[in-house]
């Protein structure tokens, strides 16, 4: 089994079935490095890097990521409940999100007032998720259930909402500009400006 450790540059590694729940690592690094089966509940990842590394069935709930950063990197599958993706070190500019999620649970995390343009968070769980304030300018939040999850000043421009359900999204509050929504969900958007829908 191999071992991660501080102030360590990892290169191609892959590491499969460890457990490193609760464990704290300072300025470790990481390049095209997969994970898969791993654990890391309550892990500390203090002023890490992870650069086109890719996680897959991995539980990383209650991560603490103080000063990370990430590009080029894939959640799959994984589970990442009460993340507060705030404490990032995200780059000041950004054209794309370098973070990404497909078929992964996000619920209570928070991504309030982050700029995450073409962010793909696709076929996930992002219940109770706060994504207030933020801009996700042509995100792919398809077929994600965003039941719970907090929508105000956010831009949605051009994102992809198709299959996506249980969202509460009010066409007052929020940029929404050649957003696509699919029929059968989009009558909530109209939940806001009091009218009454008939057969």
């Amino acid at each position: 089994m191999k071992h991660i450790e501080s102030h360590q540059y990892y290169l191609s590694e892959q590491f499969e079935n460890i457990d490193c729940s609760g464990v704290e690592w300072v300025k470790a690094e990481f390049e095209d490095c997969r994970f898969e089966n791993c654990r890391f509940e309550s892990s500390v990842f203090d002023h890490c890097k992870f650069v086109e590394c890719e996680f897959v069935n991995c539980n990383l709930s209650l991560i603490n990521l103080k000063y990370s950063r990430f590009q080029d990197v894939l959640f799959r599958e994984s589970k990442l409940v009460g993340v507060d993706w705030t404490k990032v070190d995200w780059p000041r500019f950004l054209f794309k999100a370098p973070i990404g999620f497909s078929e992964s649970v996000l619920n209570e995390s928070s991504f309030i007032g982050l700029s995450l343009p073409e962010l793909k968070c696709e076929n996930c769980k992002a219940f109770n998720v706060d994504f207030r304030e933020g801009d996700f300018t042509k995100a792919d939040f398809s077929s994600t259930d965003f039941e719970g999850a907090l929508f105000s000043h956010t831009n949605l421009s051009e994102a992809n909402l198709e299959g996506a359900m249980n969202y509460n999204i009010n066409l007052y509050e929020n940029t929404i500009k050649h957003a696509r929504f699919s029929r059968w969900e989009a009558e909530r958007l109209l939940y806001c400006i009091d009218v009454e829908l008939v057969e």
